[in-house]
Parts: structure tokens; sequence; C-alpha cells
């Protein structure tokens, strides 16, 4: 098993990179958000698991544990091969995935592609308790459901895409104290802060 892989990024693609280890080029499928983040030339570290079927060895990276550890729980769901569950972790953070499993909620599963709706209730019920290790380490962090819907719902109405909001609000809910996170004001000043720049790139209309 190939468990990490440490390297040089000789190329880049939407969806995967090439990293070089010791003259050789590995293969590594990630999202393409660590795809966008990673430029050719860069060291990178990546927590990789490597998939074998009958007709292929496909290697999978990420930039965390956690990350890894949850794709590791979503291929042991049925229906869920590794490409969706890479498309899950390109559509969710990891705190997302597991705030919706708590809640017994399979609608952010839908809106993955790829992920029908029969395919999303089961990642909901057959990840049901796997993922507390996850849960303890995103908690600290994260605000209350209530008040990050809240948030996310005024970002929307003011143009963002919900992607972009979430990830707004959970970037922010990083670094605020424990009471800027259960509040809905500040929590939505500090993530207009953060969106304000790229508002006319990531707001519609």
């Amino acid at each position: 098993m190939i468990s990490s892989v440490r390297g040089t990024a000789v190329h880049v693609d939407t969806d995967s990179l090439v990293v070089e280890v010791g003259g050789v080029g590995l293969h590594v499928a990630i999202t393409p958000q660590l795809a966008r983040a990673t430029p050719v030339g860069a060291s990178v570290l990546l927590h990789t698991t490597l998939i074998v079927r009958e007709d292929a060895l496909s290697l999978f990276g990420f930039e965390t544990r956690d990350d890894l550890a949850v794709f590791t729980q979503l291929i042991g769901v049925t229906g869920v091969g590794p490409k969706s569950a890479l498309g899950v972790l390109a559509t969710l953070t990891v705190g997302q995935i597991a705030d919706a499993v708590d809640a017994d909620d399979d609608a952010p599963f839908r809106r993955v592609s790829g992920i029908g709706p029969k395919t999303a209730k089961l990642i909901v019920v057959q990840l049901a308790g796997k993922l507390s290790q996850v849960r303890s380490a995103t908690a600290p962090t994260a605000p209350p459901r209530d008040t990050a819907a809240q948030v996310l719902q005024a970002l929307i109405g003011l143009g963002w895409t919900e992607r972009t909001a979430a990830e707004a609000v959970a970037s922010v809910a990083e670094s605020a104290s424990d009471s800027d996170r259960a509040s809905v004001p500040a929590l939505l000043r500090m993530s207009l802060a953060l969106l304000g720049p790229a508002r006319k790139e990531h707001a519609g209309g």
C-alpha cells in the first residue's frame, strides 16, 4: 500500500497531477481544488490510497489524513466508487460531510454530480457513527448549523454561489472566536470581508 507520496509536481491537470519521486512519476487523482492550488514545480506531500482493480491501479491523493479517512469510508458505501467519492470531497468539506451524516441529511450528497437520491441516502445511513474521529476534529471550529445556515443563505441571497459561500463560512469559522462563530451578524461580517475582493468574480448576475 502506498500511504503517502512526497515529491515535485511535474505536471498538473484539472483533477490529477504527476508527482516525481526518485525519478519516477506517479499519477495521482486529486480534487480540482487541490489541483488549482498546486503549481507545477511545487513540492507536495499527499496522503494516498492505492485502489487495485482488475484493469487498473489507481492512486488517489489528499491534502489531509481526514480527507483520506472520509474517502476510505465513502468508497465502502454501496454504489460509491472512487471517482464518486472524490467528487463528494470536491463538493463538500470534511466538516460538511460529517454534519450532513450527523443530521441524517442526504440533500448535500444529492448535489454531487453522479450521486443519485438512493446513493445519497445510503451514504448517510451507512456512514452513521463512522465519522466520530472527523467530527471531534472539526467540531471546535465549526459554527452551529443554524448559524452557518443563516449566514450561507444570506450570502447566496447577495449573489454568491452556494459552494463559494460555504467555503467562506468554513474559512472564517476556523479563525473566529467561539462567540463570533455563534453570532450570525459577526460570522456574516467576517465572511463578507473575506469575499469582498472576489465579489465580481464569484457573484451571480
